[in-house]
């Protein structure tokens, strides 16, 4: 499924640095993907440059084995042939990756830790956006774990359990706390808080498929 992005969304995916590569071997790559650029080219022309066109200039066998939102920047593993790819695959399939991400949120949490358990689905009216939805919706968690309270917004680590399309975004906002820079879900004053989406994939860990190492890899936090 390719993404899509609303009509009037004029597309300037960042142009420096090009690509990061943070490690590469002969069945995986491992990407520093930058807030504001597509994981997965879009249908239209104008949304065809993304990560996976990028590494594929580099890397002609690259694969998308998972993907961020455009929005969101962090760590992404791709696979250089088809072994790797379902090996790793497999994985993601059965929750045997680990990762967390961290976030800004607009106001203060009262508690210091909990969990999410709403079950989302596409909001067809206004796609891409997702919905908590009872009767449709597809199982979904998240635990959350507060980091600091920094005037009107806290910081988290966030730990998805799951991991349906906008599940973070969607997480928060239903906790009363949305994403700061949000450009789908945060109100005005939360948006035009920050200058991107505060969300960022700073973890993931996965056992290699060839050589069976458990590997981590961690991006700070560029916010």
């Amino acid at each position: 499924m390719t993404q899509e992005l609303p009509n009037q969304y004029i597309y300037t995916p960042p142009m420096e640095p090009y690509l990061t590569v943070i490690h590469e071997d002969e069945d995986i790559i491992v990407l520093d993907k930058p807030s504001g650029l597509l994981s997965v080219p879009g249908k239209p022309e104008e949304l065809k440059d993304c990560l996976e066109s990028r590494a594929r200039e580099r890397y002609p066998t690259a694969s998308t084995i998972h993907r961020l939102d455009k929005d969101t920047s962090g760590v992404v593993v791709m696979a250089l042939n088809k072994w790797a790819h379902g090996r790793i695959g497999i994985q993601f399939e059965k929750r045997q990756t680990e990762k967390f991400y961290e976030a800004r949120l607009w106001g203060l949490l009262e508690e210091d830790r909990g969990r999410v358990d709403l079950p989302l689905a596409t909001d067809w009216e206004r796609k891409p956006r997702q919905r908590v939805d009872f009767e449709n919706g597809r199982p979904s968690q998240t635990d959350w774990e507060v980091l600091s309270r920094e005037g009107n917004i806290t910081r988290v680590k966030l730990m998805p359990i799951t991991g349906r399309t906008h599940q973070l975004r969607v997480h928060m906002l239903s906790l009363g706390h949305p994403i700061v820079g949000d450009p789908f879900y945060a109100p005005e004053e939360a948006l035009a808080a920050a200058d991107r989406l505060q969300l960022h994939a700073e973890m993931l860990g996965f056992t290699h498929p060839r050589s069976g190492a458990r590997m981590e890899f961690v991006i700070p936090c560029p916010f």
